[in-house]
């Protein structure tokens, strides 16, 4: 599995495991199962996904059927939106901690950038941002995060953190794909060495049979998804 490497230091498989929508423990330690044998190593979960505790279950019971050791995956989890704040955050992240059956989360993410229940536009979210992050620093230079990072944050909601955090978000997690494309994000990420993560690569599944991928995936003996991918990393 291809990686890519962190400000932290520590590597990150550029392919993942995403678990939205994966609820139901048989469903969850199905899947687990099969991407551990299919070479998987990186899964991420988040606490508004409700399948940590199942992911936990699938992980003790076949990692040791398939020798996957616990320094050799690359676990992922998030922030809820309503636990903003530094008290909440940091209970919360231990809660996740508790929940997977970890000693520490490879990489762990602020979800959202307001609080659950306010408005976009409420001030106070400024503030709840600058606490959660606090608490996520001090999780992180104890060694129960190994890394932190924010998920779908705007430039001018990254631009704030990087004006007052003391440690550096290691990844920026965003949708993004070719007909949602986040430029300059991306610039901004490249620029403060900050790994810019895509999910809904494939456009949660709707440009699989977009006309011009298929054509261009028939022209090339491609899958839709390898297309997809390809522009992405390439464009």
């Amino acid at each position: 599995m291809y990686t890519v490497k962190l400000n932290t230091g520590s590597d990150m498989p550029i392919v993942g495991l995403g678990t939205f929508k994966l609820r139901g423990q048989e469903l969850v330690v199905q899947t687990v199962e099969t991407a551990l044998k299919l070479g998987y190593r990186s899964i991420d979960t988040a606490a508004v996904y409700r399948n940590e505790k199942d992911i936990a279950i699938a992980l003790k019971q076949f990692c040791p059927k398939h020798s996957v050791e616990r320094k050799d995956l690359f676990i992922t989890s998030k922030l809820a939106p309503k636990n903003q704040g530094y008290e909440e955050a940091k209970a919360a992240a231990l809660r996740s901690l508790e929940s997977l059956g970890l000693d520490y989360l490879d990489l762990y993410l602020v979800h959202w950038p307001g609080k659950q229940g306010m408005v976009r536009e409420d001030e106070r979210n400024k503030q709840y941002r600058k606490d959660t992050w606090r608490a996520l620093e001090e999780l992180h230079k104890d060694g129960r995060l190994r890394a932190i990072g924010v998920s779908n944050y705007t430039v001018r909601h990254m631009e704030e953190l990087l004006k007052h955090c003391q440690v550096k978000p290691a990844v920026l997690q965003i949708e993004h794909h070719p007909e949602l494309q986040q430029n300059e994000l991306m610039s901004l990420c490249r620029e403060h060495d900050v790994h810019f993560q895509a999910y809904s690569s494939l456009g949660t599944g709707k440009l699989l049979t977009h006309p011009s991928v298929q054509q261009t995936a028939t022209k090339y003996n491609r899958t839709s998804a390898q297309i997809l991918l390809w522009a992405l990393v390439n464009c």
